[in-house]
């Protein structure tokens, strides 16, 4: 069975493993429970995810209802295929680990494109947000310090990816700031032609300087 292409899809699964709900309902939930900190929600997209979810048979309509003069609301509960999707679904994403594609990562493996100063200054701007954000999550923690652990382990886990991101931003500002970082000079030199002339090609430069240290560029077959 296909994997759902988003978590919405699979934490409206879950919420309807728990009881019938009409889409306000699950949205209201999971803001309730602050999903959105894990979960991207949005009201519109909750109603394709819905949709989708109905068209496959993992979810069905079971009433219609009118409280008030709001607008009738569709409630919806999981089918038995919808709760065959969510344990497996769920139980592959806990159990193997996949890649992830984070704007940072790509970010870094593109990073000599920018000198090393403001990359450092960039870090260093990077470093004080996850800071920011690992205090104020304690804050809230402190808020709560009854609340089942069981509902909010998935901002542990947050906050250990946090605590990580970090460590590593802090030691490699320390590593730029201090010139230590392994392949600095080829990148102070990179910027260098380029401060001279945006248009020069650097890589010919860099092999005759530093072409031990460089694998060969590959080269269109014959």
């Amino acid at each position: 069975m296909r994997r759902p292409s988003n978590a919405l899809a699979l934490a409206v699964l879950g919420l309807l493993y728990e009881q019938p709900m009409h889409p306000y309902q699950m949205s209201s939930t999971l803001k309730f429970r602050h999903k959105e900190d894990s979960i991207k929600i949005n009201y519109g997209s909750l109603y394709a995810v819905v949709d989708s979810l109905l068209r496959k048979g993992l979810i069905e309509e079971r009433e219609r209802i009118r409280e008030g003069r709001r607008p009738e609301r569709t409630v919806y509960g999981l089918t038995d295929a919808g709760a065959a999707a969510l344990l497996q679904w769920l139980g592959e994403l806990i159990a193997q680990p996949s890649p992830q594609f984070t704007d940072f990562e790509a970010a870094l493996s593109l990073m000599p494109a920018l000198p090393p100063g403001v990359v450092g200054d960039l870090l260093a701007e990077r470093l004080t947000a996850l800071e920011k954000e690992a205090a104020e999550y304690e804050r809230i923690r402190a808020t709560i310090p009854d609340f089942p652990r069981l509902f909010t382990v998935e901002g542990e886990y947050r906050a250990a990816l946090r605590a990580a991101e970090a460590q590593f931003v802090r030691g490699l500002l320390a590593d730029i700031t201090e010139g230590s970082l392994d392949g600095i000079a080829m990148w102070r030199r990179v910027h260098e032609l380029k401060a001279k002339d945006r248009t020069t090609p650097v890589m010919p430069v860099l092999m005759a300087e530093f072409g031990d240290r460089l694998p060969e560029e590959p080269t269109e077959p014959e």
